[in-house]
């Protein structure tokens, strides 16, 4: 299996919430990770019963994750997967919708069963404004105070 297709599962376990089909991408090793807006899991169990199960499986009742412009950087031993993504998902508890845009980047290692996940890092999109006040700030800083650089 490739990096398009390790990808294309962990949509999949996220969209069913599915710690099985999971367990087929991730290592199930104590030294993965993952970072999400909810947390930072440490071990494929934290992941596992933090993320999918309480997260994904218990939060939301329906899920859909959509990928693109995926670039993939490999390595002899390892690949660095990089995206943005869609992601809509019906809570549970109200029945709301919440959609969210985000990008995220993957760690891959080469092991003897094929490439497995060991580290995901998931957040919001770019702030730009939030960007663009920094750069002012910078760009003023030592000069003036920051109110008189962003008046």
């Amino acid at each position: 299996m490739d990096i398009e297709q390790c990808i294309d599962m962990y949509r999949r376990s996220i969209e069913k919430a599915d710690v099985s089909l999971a367990a087929e991408v991730w290592a199930e090793t104590p030294e993965v990770s993952l970072i999400h807006p909810r947390g930072h899991e440490h071990g494929w169990e934290a992941v596992k019963a933090n993320f999918y199960e309480k997260v994904m499986g218990t939060l939301f009742s329906e899920r859909r994750l959509d990928v693109h412009d995926v670039r993939v950087h490999p390595y002899p031993e390892a690949a660095v997967a990089e995206f943005y993504w869609d992601f809509t998902a019906t809570v549970r508890a109200d029945g709301s919708t919440r959609r969210t845009q985000g990008r995220e980047s993957q760690v891959y290692v080469k092991t003897p069963e094929g490439w497995r996940l060991v580290h995901v890092h998931y957040s919001g999109p770019a702030a730009q404004a939030t960007y663009q006040k920094y750069i002012l700030f910078s760009s003023c800083f030592g000069i003036l105070t920051r109110n008189a650089c962003l008046m």
